[in-house]
């Protein structure tokens, strides 16, 4: 995903060091060319060993080290970068970045370069609510920086508030938002239904589906990091968006069908993934319920066809349903299309190796009025940007 990025931390004298270092593996591992620069203070918390094993390269700390070729090293690195992150910043680093101070490798390097530039403060409570280091947070961001706020908990001197570095994933995906793909979708608005649905049979019992939402949340995932504006109505899944997603929850059909209905007029692209089977009284799945379970046939009677309703009510929306088959996929598949008016069906046969629920990878036939394309079976990240590509081509 980062193949032929560059990407430098910063790292500077807090506790929260010690996260840097799944932070720096994780990028390495997609692919980035990774450079850690250290501050002296911050090589009381984590040897720079960690970093020059997980990254393969020298972990930079001192401006004037005669063990590098040469070249003028904070110049020639801030003009490879394509992104740095000083996480974590103390008020101290912060401090001197505002006032331009450059008396080390970090701030020197930091000074000169001109891409992006992303600091996460970690602190105790009582110096980030400090006013001198709002004021110089508020500088930063005049001057084009994004600050990522800290978390609030327990913090490693006992107190309890702002201050603790976010998770690893945060500080990843923030990376990922600015270099990982272009932003092709900016500004677009895109509403994406996710997971299963559960219909409360009684009190005690619902009826749901094996979804769990990967597919859904990949496509999710993939469009906020190529910019558009992301709306996730989600049923109940344990798998997790991208900070900044705007997530919907719902439980029932019902509900995700008045989300979606309270949504969709302002929306560029929808795509339906949930798993939400038609159980109205005339569909075929209803007509084989058990006519003795008379809960549960009225359960199902109350969920509605959410596809076939914004397909009627559509404008200039570009609508895309998933249709998930055991047979006759392709038939059934082109047939839905026309039936609930959408641009495009991704299809998908649960008796296909490796497909279906639960599973990491997928493969999609995408059926348009004009044109039938089968996808490799690949990963559901990877099938979510093909998803995306198919989408804006509509």
């Amino acid at each position: 995903m980062l193949k032929g990025k560059t990407v430098v931390l910063g790292i500077t004298g807090s506790i929260a060091a010690y996260k840097m270092a799944g932070v720096a593996h994780t990028l390495k591992k997609m692919g980035a060319d990774v450079h850690v620069i250290m501050t002296k203070n911050a090589l009381n918390f984590i040897n720079p060993i960690t970093f020059e094993t997980l990254t393969s390269n020298k972990c930079l700390v001192d401006t004037f080290d005669r063990n590098f070729e040469f070249n003028v090293e904070h110049v020639s690195l801030a003009k490879k970068a394509d992104i740095f992150m000083v996480a974590p910043a103390s008020a101290n680093v912060i401090g001197k970045i505002a006032s331009g101070i450059c008396d080390d490798m970090l701030t020197t390097t930091l000074f000169a370069f001109k891409g992006i530039k992303i600091i996460a403060p970690a602190m105790n409570t009582n110096m980030y609510d400090n006013p001198i280091l709002q004021d110089n947070l508020k500088k930063l961001k005049g001057y084009g920086y994004e600050i990522i706020e800290p978390a609030s908990g327990l913090l490693a001197c006992d107190d309890i508030g702002r201050g603790k570095l976010p998770d690893e994933e945060i500080l990843v995906n923030r990376i990922l938002y600015h270099i990982a793909f272009p932003h092709d979708l900016e500004g677009k608005n895109i509403l994406i239904t996710a997971g299963p649905t559960q219909e409360a049979i009684d009190p005690v019992r619902f009826i749901t589906n094996h979804s769990t939402g990967k597919m859904g949340y990949a496509i999710a995932n993939n469009a906020y990091l190529r910019g558009a504006n992301v709306y996730l109505v989600s049923g109940p899944v344990n798998v997790k968006a991208i900070d900044g997603i705007n997530i919907i929850p719902v439980k029932s059909a019902e509900d995700m069908f008045k989300a979606v209905e309270a949504n969709y007029k302002n929306m560029d692209y929808i795509i339906m993934s949930a798993a939400v089977a038609d159980y109205t009284p005339e569909s075929v799945a209803a007509q084989k319920i058990k006519k003795s379970d008379d809960d549960m046939k009225i359960a199902l009677s109350r969920t509605k066809d959410i596809l076939g309703f914004v397909g009627a009510n559509k404008t200039t929306q570009k609508l895309v349903g998933f249709s998930m088959e055991t047979e006759n996929m392709l038939e059934n598949s082109q047939k839905k299309l026309l039936k609930k008016n959408a641009d495009m069906i991704c299809a998908n046969s649960l008796s296909s190796k490796g497909t279906g629920f639960g599973v990491d990878t997928n493969q999609i036939t995408f059926i348009t009025k004009d044109k039938i394309e089968v996808s490799d079976l690949i990963s559901k990240s990877e099938l979510a940007k093909i998803i995306l590509d198919k989408v804006k081509e509509l």
